[in-house]
């Protein structure tokens, strides 16, 4: 699965929706904190005070096809792979700056050409790490396979630590469906939270959790979902709250409330935590036990510009709308100064992308 879509129909022409179109609770301030962004993704604060974002990238001129190896099947295959994805750096309102450029990006073949390249970043301790999800022959790019890189970010250099087209090959999962229409043989890989050391990356379209070392590169599969039910789940944002819990979009075309929010712990046993979601991409946890939930699209159907929303639980279950009239968001993350960062325009045309930055006033 591309994480933003599944099965074969996309959302046709993209309609740009302005800021002031979007809405939000009184307990919520919404502003842009960056724009001009390639398909921005996860989203991370280092340990210097500035956010990094993983962007997807513009895809290439490489046709994947070209090459001997499984491709991902039309209408979503074949891709277009180059060396077009990066990581950015912000600093404050509209001050961006390139980490690293020159990442693998791969376009898919459907009316909107959505792209996969740099999933999420995460850090442990000083050290920036990066998930490839646009690498691997499948994408068009046979020389850069998905996986764990380490940056450098002061000279804007990388190295790999683990190549997970080579794992997700090696060790395939239970029920893999090689006959969806959207199977992805090199994986397409979303979400990374870094804890106690480790590296911890979700695989939706093979429906994997795994943990990577950092230090030697060994990938140990935490759990394997695609056995645990008839019906396909699909993980993708992640975050860590004494356990790991995750989220997940569940099957196209979108059924309003089917997505839902589950708890995992380390030994890989999971179990519902919270249900009726719609598209969650990616969720986490404040200083206050509040959950926030982000959705890409609560509309049925298949996934419609300006349908995105923020959602927060309270630790007593009850749940409420933060920030509706989204762009087809993708990821979100809880800044040092309280503050939620959002993905907007995630998966929308190169350019498009933008940083949110919602204040919570109460």
């Amino acid at each position: 699965m591309n994480p933003c879509f599944r099965n074969v129909k996309i959302y046709g022409a993209m309609t740009v929706l302005l800021l002031a179109s979007s809405a939000w609770a009184q307990s919520a301030k919404v502003t842009v904190f960056a724009t001009g962004l390639d398909g921005p993704r996860g989203l991370k604060f280092g340990p210097d005070g500035a956010l990094y974002v993983a962007e997807a990238g513009r895809g290439g001129s490489t046709p994947s096809a070209s090459f001997a190896c499984e491709q991902v099947p039309p209408p979503v295959g074949p891709y277009h792979g180059g060396l077009t994805a990066r990581i950015s750096k912000i600093t404050g309102p509209g001050q961006r700056t390139t980490v690293v450029d020159g990442l693998p990006s791969g376009r898919n073949s459907t009316p909107t050409g959505d792209t996969l390249g740099v999933g999420d970043v995460a850090f442990v301790g000083q050290t920036l790490f990066a998930l490839l999800a646009g690498g691997g022959c499948s994408h068009g790019n046979p020389d850069t396979p998905n996986g764990v890189i380490r940056v450098d970010a002061d000279h804007g250099t990388w190295s790999y630590v683990a190549d997970l087209s080579a794992f997700e090959k090696a060790n395939p999962v239970a029920n893999p469906a090689p006959s969806v229409g959207d199977w992805e043989p090199d994986g397409s890989w979303y979400g990374m939270v870094a804890v106690r050391g480790d590296l911890y990356a979700t695989e939706p379209n093979h429906q994997e959790i795994d943990r990577i070392s950092p230090i030697t590169g060994e990938v140990h599969r935490v759990v394997d979902i695609s056995p645990s039910s008839e019906k396909w789940v699909g993980p993708t944002g992640i975050a860590y709250h004494g356990d790991f819990y995750f989220g997940n979009l569940s099957p196209f075309p979108i059924n309003t409330g089917s997505a839902n929010v589950f708890k995992l712990t380390p030994s890989g046993n999971f179990k519902l935590w919270n249900t009726g979601f719609t598209t969650v991409v990616s969720i986490a946890f404040d200083n206050r036990d509040r959950l926030y939930v982000l959705e890409l699209s609560d509309a049925p159907g298949f996934p419609t510009p300006g349908a995105g929303k923020l959602v927060r639980v309270s630790p007593s279950g009850r749940a409420e709308d933060i920030v509706t009239g989204l762009v087809v968001p993708t990821a979100l993350t809880i800044g040092p100064d309280g503050a939620i960062y959002i993905s907007n325009f995630g998966a929308a045309a190169p350019g498009l992308g933008q940083i949110l930055r919602v204040e919570i006033v109460d």
